[in-house]
């Protein structure tokens, strides 16, 4: 059974990008474009893995990781800031509201893929 992720992000390009991806290494994903979907995805479907945006509409990663978080039954999902920004203190900030790992945009394909390994394992 292939593993399960949820992709947050409000850019159509970007989650095509990580549709390829996240297919060719056998993963299936789960799509959200903006963080209230997220949150709502996240109870739905239970992945094994979020990839969450930070900017976005209607509600931001951070505020989303933060409600998937205290949820009791989603607790324990990893989730990866996936962010554009990167600047000193983002990472600190994106750990601080409850994400478990973080990529800068852009990365690169393999990156990527050995942040997801590495979360998954």
């Amino acid at each position: 059974m292939s593993k399960k992720i949820l992709v947050v992000e409000d850019t159509e390009d970007n989650r095509q990008i990580l549709r390829d991806l996240l297919g060719m290494a056998g993963y299936d994903m789960v799509e959200a474009h903006d963080g209230a979907e997220g949150v709502a995805r996240a109870a739905e479907h239970k992945p094994d893995l979020i990839l969450m945006d930070i900017q976005m509409p209607v509600m931001d990663g951070y505020e989303a990781t933060r409600r998937i978080k205290a949820n009791p039954e989603l607790a324990a999902i990893p989730v990866i800031a996936v962010t554009s920004y990167a600047l000193s203190g983002d990472e600190e900030k994106a750990r601080a509201a409850g994400c478990d790992g973080y990529i800068a945009k852009p990365y690169s394909p393999r990156q990527m893929l050995a942040k997801v390994r590495e979360i998954l394992k």
